[in-house]
């Protein structure tokens, strides 16, 4: 059975959504606000988090979580629908931005999404120039420097080098990656690329091209 975190302050729509996502057979454990959310946290399958929270937001919480765990999917939850709200959210590595009333079927199906994709597994191990990607375990390596990617920064890097010198299509990718390629989403995967060309940048050899109106190449 697969957990989920949510942490919701509305304690009516928390307990609402705590039983809707039970009878669809997930074990929930509920918070109601920023600061509890923080110190009760250990793990889970996936996040639901609220970004009004009394006394830390939701982004605190976020950032708590990422520190934790950069593989565990977080999936906000919320009233703001403001895009500069879900832009920060994209940057913290969320995998999905929701603006209430939400759809019940809409969210169980948006997570059902996010599990197959965090489960989806890679064995393969990439060489990038003077790196070494392990895709299975999140892991960009060059020397004795190692940086542990996002699933999505993961999932989008495997692209790339599955099609070294060659174009990955922006609009397939955020099909087979987001399920969707509408403004939000094409935002979101620029800021992963900017992401990931900093963490490539040991290595000057190394280029993520962008080809407008067409997609990415990434040049090693």
């Amino acid at each position: 059975m697969k957990k989920i975190y949510l942490v919701e302050d509305d304690t009516n729509l928390g307990y609402i959504l705590k039983e809707y996502l039970e009878l669809h057979d997930f074990k929930v454990q509920l918070e109601i606000n920023g600061q509890t959310a923080i110190d009760h946290f250990t793990d889970a399958d996936i996040c639901i988090l609220d970004l009004m929270l009394p006394l830390r937001d939701g982004f605190e919480v976020a950032k708590h979580i990422r520190n934790i765990s950069k593989k565990i999917p977080l999936l906000f939850l919320t009233a703001k629908s403001l895009k500069v709200d879900k832009l920060k959210a994209f940057k913290l590595g969320a995998d999905d931005y929701l603006v209430k009333p939400v759809d019940e079927e809409e969210l169980i199906a948006r997570i059902h999404a996010i599990l197959k994709r965090s489960t989806q597994t890679n064995q393969e191990v990439y060489s990038i120039g003077n790196y070494t990607f392990d895709h299975s375990n999140q892991i960009l390596q060059v020397d004795h420097n190692i940086q542990r990617l996002t699933e999505r920064e993961s999932l989008i890097l495997a692209e790339l080098c599955k099609n070294k010198n060659q174009i990955v299509s922006r609009d397939e990718t955020l099909k087979k990656i987001w399920g969707d390629n509408d403004y939000f989403n094409r935002r979101s995967m620029d800021v992963f690329i900017s992401k990931l060309r900093q963490y490539l940048s040991r290595d000057k050899s190394i280029e993520i091209k962008n080809i407008h109106g067409k997609g990415f190449v990434l040049i090693c």
